[in-house]
């Protein structure tokens, strides 16, 4: 019999895993515990994603692997032993309990103690996100149940101890907190500055967001609903409402979303300028263009051509910069539709009002009418990407005459995980490579190394589009990055956008020559150890890399015409390169 190789396996895992999420939400519930639960774990188990770390080490309690999962999903998740999944949201006015996650916007509500519901908007990718980490939750859970008793029912010391830390959480200072956490570590399996830094960790959150409990009380409840399930009290149970189901392919909150957009660009009378649609954060192009022009002209002085070194000091004057910018041309546009989405829209013309960076290679004597519209979008979640671009495409490339919209680009930028370089590197997508499945798509990038100023390297290949960053494993990483895939990094948006892109050539919608451009900046190495996405944000090495990318999008949209060698004066931009931008 054939031997499978560790990545084989590992993308038999993966599909696994997604097969059976399928199916359970098509069945609408499962037993975390009961034998679909037992399969998903038997997956997760048999992938052993980086991010998950020691997870299937029965000795050691994965921390690293608990901060990741707790900043994603809402507070008190670990004691609920009923969890509803649905697209159902009429429960704002009610008495339940709203929470959104510390590092990732979903909404859900408490419905009791022990009960939670997840209303899910952005698709597929959202329930299979929350599914591996409740199934890495549960497998951390009952590790932790396993050093409650010590035989025959008795509870041991460490537990004992750990229960009356809880209960007197608020007496914990000083010495007797040392001795909690050393008693947790001993618990846990972990060493006591282990156990202490992740302490710390969500002690930093619950102070100042209140988005987490304390690793005291998260332990605690985690054992606890086992104990609970074994003694017949509390069962574990996902449930999956008929509506959610019938959301599934659907693109409602999708279509809603697009709607709006549309009006909103209609309501403006931008619809017959060309539209430029760009996938990235809400940040850095509203700071590029906006920033120099709010600051004093000392405090301009004090930079001079110094781009990122602006934008590392005043990364937190977003209010500052997002009054002057709506006051020139830039109106946000808050997401009411459910699909969690935020866009702003640009006005180029607005931008001869205001003094640009003098790093900024950008034309400003384009004629009103040809003056380019832009239209940001805030990052989309894995397949969600498909639906909404997909339905904003149709929705501004049909209707009656005159409605049409004359979209000249799109322009995705995205963090990713790199395979071959480090954090704060860039991506260049030369091919989308759907995980899983047969699609694969060509990109004609519109962008090239070249384009960048020095500093992070640039790496250019195909990206593969992951189900998920916590579905990943060493293993199934390194053959995509050196096999003859030749993979640079992998991502969870990309290739489900490229779908929708593709699509609207076929349907008549864009050109196929539409401009296309996907740049990525390297937010964690899921193939080195420490520097996965569980060890922590990218912090300000994260700045150069993407007000680079930012600067490189604009200047393509906004390119300065050529210099002519045979003009008496050079452009107002130009320094005497007569280079021009192409």
């Amino acid at each position: 019999m054939h031997e499978l190789t560790k990545s084989h396996r590992g993308r038999i895992a993966i599909r696994n895993f997604k097969t059976i999420a399928d199916a359970l939400t098509l069945r609408g519930f499962y037993r975390l515990n009961g034998t679909s639960g037992q399969t998903l774990e038997q997956a997760l188990r048999s992938l052993s994603p980086e991010i998950y770390g020691k997870m299937n080490d029965s000795r050691r309690t994965e921390l690293k692997g608990l901060e990741y999962v707790m900043d994603r999903l809402p507070r008190g998740v670990e004691a609920c032993s009923r969890i509803v999944l649905t697209t159902e949201d009429g429960l704002d006015g009610t008495s339940f309990e709203k929470i959104i996650p510390l590092k990732r916007r979903r909404i859900s509500y408490r419905m009791s103690e022990h009960e939670i519901c997840f209303i899910i908007t952005r698709g597929l990718s959202e329930i299979y996100d929350i599914l591996t980490h409740l199934t890495f939750l549960n497998i951390e859970a009952k590790k932790i149940y396993g050093q409650m008793n010590i035989r025959d029912g008795e509870v041991s010391p460490e537990w004992q101890k750990l229960e009356n830390s809880v209960h007197h959480s608020d007496l914990l200072e000083s010495d007797t907190l040392d001795k909690a956490l050393w008693n947790l570590s001993i618990l846990l399996g972990l060493t006591y500055q282990e156990t202490r830094a992740t302490y710390l960790y969500f002690e930093e959150n619950r102070q100042q967001t209140n988005s987490n409990n304390s690793l005291f009380e998260i332990i605690y409840a985690l054992g606890q609903r086992i104990d609970n399930e074994k003694h017949g009290k509390q069962e574990g149970r996902v449930y999956f409402t008929p509506s959610l189901r019938e959301m599934i392919g659907n693109q409602q909150y999708a279509e809603k979303w697009s709607l709006a957009i549309r009006e909103k660009l209609e309501e403006l009378n931008l619809n017959g300028r060309p539209l430029h649609i760009i996938s990235a954060n809400l940040h850095s192009f509203l700071n590029i263009l906006y920033a120099y022009g709010a600051l004093t002209a000392n405090t301009r002085r004090r930079f001079g051509k110094d781009l990122y070194a602006l934008f590392e000091a005043h990364r937190n004057n977003s209010e500052e910069v997002a009054k002057f910018a709506e006051s020139h041309g830039c109106w946000p546009l808050i997401d009411r539709s459910g699909a969690q989405i935020s866009c702003q829209i640009f006005d180029t013309a607005r931008l001869a009002e205001i003094t640009l960076h003098p790093a900024l290679n950008i034309d400003r004597n384009i004629p009103e009418a040809q003056a380019p519209v832009l239209l940001v979008m805030d990052y989309a979640f894995g397949s969600q990407a498909f639906e909404i671009l997909d339905e904003l495409l149709e929705l501004l490339c049909t209707g009656e005459k005159g409605r049409c919209f004359d979209i000249r680009s799109i322009s995705i930028m995205g963090k990713a995980g790199i395979l071959p370089g480090k954090k704060g590197d860039i991506m260049l997508a030369s091919a989308h490579v759907i995980e899983g499945s047969a699609h694969n798509y060509i990109v004609k990038n519109d962008l090239i190394p070249q384009d960048f100023d020095q500093g992070p390297e640039v790496f250019v290949g195909p990206m593969v589009t992951v189900l998920g960053t916590s579905l990943q494993n060493r293993d199934v990483l390194e053959r995509f990055q050196t096999t003859s895939w030749r993979a640079v990094g992998i991502e969870m948006e990309g290739g489900h956008y490229h779908r929708a892109i593709s699509a609207a050539i076929l349907r008549g919608y864009i050109h196929p020559e539409i401009k296309v451009r996907y740049a990525y900046y390297a937010s964690d190495n899921p193939l080195i150890s420490g520097q996965t996405l569980a060890s922590g944000g990218m912090g300000r090495e994260g700045i150069k890399p993407t007000y680079m990318i930012t600067k490189v999008i604009i200047e393509k949209i906004l390119a300065l015409p050529p210099c002519n060698s045979d003009d008496v004066q050079p452009h107002h931009h130009c320094d005497g390169c007569c280079s021009g931008i192409a």
